[in-house]
């Protein structure tokens, strides 16, 4: 037999072998994952409210708490980023599992030592805009609103500007409240005004 032959023969019989493999490590990969999801769906679990499917207002506060951090927090509402939730103070089992997933989490005690790494990711200039602009749509209450009240703007404001510009956020604040010829805050264009 020639050597091209030998080594055509060889592929033949070992790609059985190496097909094997990669739908073992294919299996075990998906086992894993199916662990993973049913850690972060007990985690959800832990939080829900019964009777709505949702982790609601308290839900938040007792993640909070088991968290260890205040739940004005910035770094909640950078949580609430990662999720893409659609409604204040609460997170579908979706928007849950998509932000635990993309964290690479499924204990409070992981989502809590990942939550350094998240602020730093939210404040990255490639990312902060993103963020910025969801706080302020994710603070809206009510549907088709479109502007803040400047009190909730302030403090909004405040959360998310405040640790990096707090004299400019300070200043700024003081404008607004002193000024009264403003009396919301455009979500669409957050540094501009309604009279």
């Amino acid at each position: 037999m020639t050597r091209a032959s030998k080594r055509k023969s060889d592929n033949q019989t070992s790609s059985p072998i190496k097909t094997a493999r990669v739908d073992s490590v294919r299996s075990a990969s998906s086992r894993a994952g199916k662990k993973v999801d049913e850690r972060i769906d007990e985690l959800y679990t832990k939080y829900v409210n019964q009777s709505s499917c949702v982790i609601d207002p308290e839900g938040i506060e007792a993640l909070c708490s088991d968290l260890k951090v205040d739940c004005t927090d910035v770094r909640i509402l950078m949580l609430a980023w990662k999720m893409d939730a659609q409604k204040q103070g609460y997170f579908t089992q979706d928007e849950w599992r998509r932000g635990l997933k993309a964290l690479k989490v499924d204990t409070i005690t992981k989502l809590k030592k990942s939550l350094p790494e998240l602020e730093k990711e939210a404040l990255k200039s490639e990312n902060f805009v993103s963020f910025y602009r969801y706080a302020f749509r994710y603070c809206l209450t009510e549907d088709n609103k479109k502007c803040l009240d400047i009190e909730t703007a302030c403090v909004l404001l405040q959360l998310v500007l405040g640790v990096q510009y707090q004299a400019q956020v300070d200043s700024f604040i003081t404008f607004l409240k002193v000024s009264g010829d403003y009396y919301c805050m455009n979500i669409h264009s957050p540094l501009s005004f309604e009279t």
